[in-house]
């Protein structure tokens, strides 16, 4: 069967997640890759949503992180400030999803200015909680289109630290979270070694020169990279017929 780049996106980020792991997810991408792993090889995944939802498994695919859907099943609803110093802040959470305008060859990802700080070509929204998971659950999964500018040798800002400047960054800041695990683009599959990415997998159509050229430093690749394997049908019946069948996120 044919699917979309955002389709093996969400593929992809879906087998990031482990049965059992508790996930504090946002929407988009990571909603429709949390809710296809719980309905698929992680079906006691615990999501957790920003609003304060624990353990959610809703009945349909929640539009927003305040959806109502998401408390019809959770075990217990927190207020915000409550999740983020119970859940998250001590510990609870083995994954979340981040995204932004930048990431750079440590995983160090900014959502606050493009340019210089104090007189910025752009400003964008900041944060959120973004500072907050990246410094405290075990593994974050990232996911953005992959374009040159998306991806610079150092970013902008450090809006959501990664591996900070590399080995022993996190630990020198007091971080105690482990760091960026996966890097899931539209044209790759990329881990990590020794604190830098490295790109694991390619997906079909798309070749090294492809990422290279699309990417602001000489990124280095494992050596035994593979092309990333497509979506099942199964996989993609879920996403369509189940998860979004209006096409919201698609």
């Amino acid at each position: 069967m044919s699917y979309s780049d955002t389709e093996l996106m969400v593929v992809k980020a879906a087998q990031e997640l482990r049965d059992g792991d508790s996930v504090l997810v946002g929407i988009g991408i990571p909603n429709l890759a949390a809710n296809l792993a719980k309905r698929t090889h992680a079906p006691d995944l615990r999501m957790i949503y920003e609003s304060g939802t624990i353990d959610s498994d809703p009945s349909s695919l929640p539009l927003s992180i305040g959806d109502p859907v998401l408390a019809s099943g959770a075990a217990s609803i927190e207020s915000l400030h409550g999740g983020f110093n119970y859940y998250l802040q001590a510990g609870r959470i083995d994954a979340g999803f981040l995204g932004g305008a930048q990431v750079d060859k440590h995983g160090n990802i900014n959502s606050t200015v493009i340019g210089d700080y104090d007189d910025p070509d752009v400003r964008l929204p900041g944060s959120g909680g973004a500072c907050e998971i990246a410094s405290n659950v075990e593994r974050t999964i990232i996911t953005t289109s992959h374009q040159r500018q998306r991806f610079p040798e150092e970013v902008d800002f450090v809006t959501s630290p990664g591996f900070i400047d590399g080995e022993g960054g996190r630990e020198k800041h007091g971080l105690q979270g482990g760091g960026p695990a996966a890097v899931i683009t539209d044209m790759a599959v990329m881990g990590f070694q020794n604190e830098e990415m490295v790109v694991e997998s390619i997906h079909p159509g798309v070749d090294r020169e492809d990422v290279q050229e699309a990417t602001g430093w000489d990124i280095k690749f494992a050596g035994d990279v593979d092309e990333t394997e497509p979506p099942t049908e199964d996989e993609l019946r879920l996403i369509r017929e189940e998860l979004d069948p209006d096409g919201v996120y698609l």
